[in-house]
């Protein structure tokens, strides 16, 4: 809900329109993805929805640091932002490794 959040107040407070868009595409699609793995039809399609979050959650990080990089952000939001990220990075590495054996 942060990154919702996060691209409402690009759009609304600060103008800015193709990378809160991108930022929200890529940031809802991490969880839309977990939702789908959970009901996945076999082991393997367990694992390419969950890789395909974690390649979310990714260029989500690169949206925050382009975000940070072009001023849009604080240094306050974006630590706080992509610290939250890296979490799910990580949650989702251990998923997607632990399902490929």
């Amino acid at each position: 809900m942060r990154v919702v959040r996060l691209s409402k107040h690009l759009r609304d407070d600060k103008n800015e329109y193709i990378m809160s868009k991108q930022i929200l595409r890529s940031g809802t699609s991490i969880g839309a993805n977990i939702s789908e793995a959970l009901c996945g039809q076999s082991k393997k399609d367990f694992f390419a929805k969950m890789y395909i979050a974690y390649k979310e959650a990714a260029e989500t990080a690169y949206w925050l640091e382009v975000l940070y990089k072009s001023e849009y952000l604080t240094i306050t939001e974006y630590s706080s932002l992509n610290n939250d990220n890296h979490e799910i990075l990580k949650i989702l590495s251990s998923i997607t490794k632990k399902s490929e054996r």
